[in-house]
């Protein structure tokens, strides 16, 4: 692969929850996927389990701000949540 901007890479299959990739230049951003696991949660204010997973965004400030990247990760979480916004 060559002259990519992004990449997503997954550890969860090895059992790593959560993980800080790298970025490999000359891209601009790397999304790391960590294993989804069962957590306990409040939902209506009683603990509920329900499955987790972390997400982390590594990118190079020097092609992209903190906010567009922050709104990039928030888009990408309501997408995962809700995955009939797809439509």
């Amino acid at each position: 692969m060559s002259d990519g901007t992004f990449t997503i890479t997954h550890l969860g299959g090895f059992g790593i929850e959560t993980f800080v990739p790298v970025i490999n230049p000359p891209q601009t951003a790397i999304l790391g996927i960590g294993q989804i696991t069962d957590q306990v949660v409040a939902i209506g204010g009683q603990p509920t389990g329900r499955p987790r997973m972390k997400l982390c965004l590594v990118f190079d400030h020097r092609a992209v701000d903190g906010a567009p990247a922050a709104a990039c990760l928030a888009r990408i979480k309501a997408l995962l949540e809700n995955p009939y916004l797809l439509a």
